[in-house]
């Protein structure tokens, strides 16, 4: 049988009658048979992620245990952050390569102007005009395609705290709710605002308000979470009392470093590069709790906070993070990632 025949046919027969190989998405993202992603979650596993070239890495140096345990991190699906000066092809890589495993690209859209209030991961685009033509280059890239996109980490919570500027506020909301707008043009797109997390804002009242006028309810609803380490019950407390105030909007978790809970002790910068953290639940739409659409690993496990506690820039791949928040989880009674 001639390799197109055969191909032909193992697309009618699901590949089921003549054997053929499973999906991309069967195989773990470090490149050996693993359990399907599926498994975990309906979302795409990256086979070149940083963590599965540092499996391989590891491997060919003979860290053969290192190589087992950092696998926690590359066969699980991990979001995507597009870079900052043109969205479009990470945009589109990930949301072809998932379409082609038959699961759903999940995405980051960070570039907010006046981000991050000076701090660690500041910067984002020039004026209102270019985030405008950043967030449009983003969603052409999604096109026809399925993804779950979290929008904006920090922005909404960052007006409610204080941190940023008022003079920014009219703006910030405007583009936050005209990203929404734009992003829903597209059937196959699931948004969610992000609104902190739980150890932030005590007065939930403030976060709503904002995130109404972010256009939250236009969305799928908000994200709680995103690159902390509160512990998931608490995450699902905090974004029960808000949904409350939102007409019952559902909301997703990044559990990806939550297994530990916070750093305790009142020590300075928590929430940067903290020791002795773990991975948290893994990624799933099947959360088994009401208004929780899915636990997410929206913050790439092993990528630096920033500089501190001897840390690479924010966003950088850093090795030796990623592998202590496995080994911790390896430790916990179960032997699986919590949170």
């Amino acid at each position: 049988m001639s390799a197109r025949i055969r191909t032909l046919v193992c697309v009618v027969l699901l590949g089921v009658a003549l054997g053929c190989p499973p999906p991309a998405g069967a195989r773990d993202a470090a490149g050996g048979r693993g359990k399907p992603a599926a498994a975990a979650a309906p979302f795409w596993v990256d086979p070149d992620s940083a963590a599965a070239r540092q499996v391989r890495e590891w491997r060919r140096q003979g860290r053969g245990e290192d190589a087992e345990l950092l696998k926690q991190i590359a066969a699980r699906p991990v979001a995507t952050w597009p870079r900052w000066d043109d969205p479009g092809p990470d945009v589109e890589r990930a949301v072809g390569s998932a379409a082609a495993a038959g699961r759903r690209a999940v995405l980051v859209a960070y570039n907010i102007p006046h981000r991050d209030c000076g701090q660690h991961s500041a910067g984002g685009a020039a004026d209102a005009a270019a985030y405008r033509a950043w967030i449009g280059a983003f969603a052409d890239a999604i096109g026809d395609g399925q993804a779950l996109v979290v929008l904006e980490p920090d922005a909404v919570a960052h007006m409610v705290a204080g941190c940023t500027p008022p003079e920014y506020h009219p703006e910030r909301l405007e583009l936050l709710s005209g990203a929404v707008m734009r992003l829903k043009q597209h059937p196959g797109v699931e948004v969610y605002l992000d609104a902190g997390h739980s150890n932030w804002i005590s007065n939930v009242s403030d976060v709503a308000r904002s995130l109404r006028s972010a256009g939250v309810d236009r969305a799928d609803g908000f994200a709680l979470n995103v690159s902390n380490f509160q512990t998931t019950e608490s995450e699902i407390g905090y974004g029960r009392r808000l949904s409350e105030l939102l007409d019952g909007a559902r909301f997703v978790i990044d559990t990806s470093r939550n297994g530990n809970g916070p750093l305790r002790g009142g020590a300075d910068e928590a929430w940067c590069n903290p020791p002795g953290r773990a991975l948290g639940r893994l990624p799933t739409t099947r959360t088994g709790v009401e208004g929780v659409a899915a636990y997410l690993w929206i913050k790439r496990p092993g990528d630096s906070d920033g500089t501190c506690r001897g840390g690479p820039p924010a966003g950088r791949w850093w090795p030796q993070y990623a592998l202590g928040l496995a080994r911790a989880a390896a430790a916990n009674d179960d032997g699986k990632p919590g949170g």
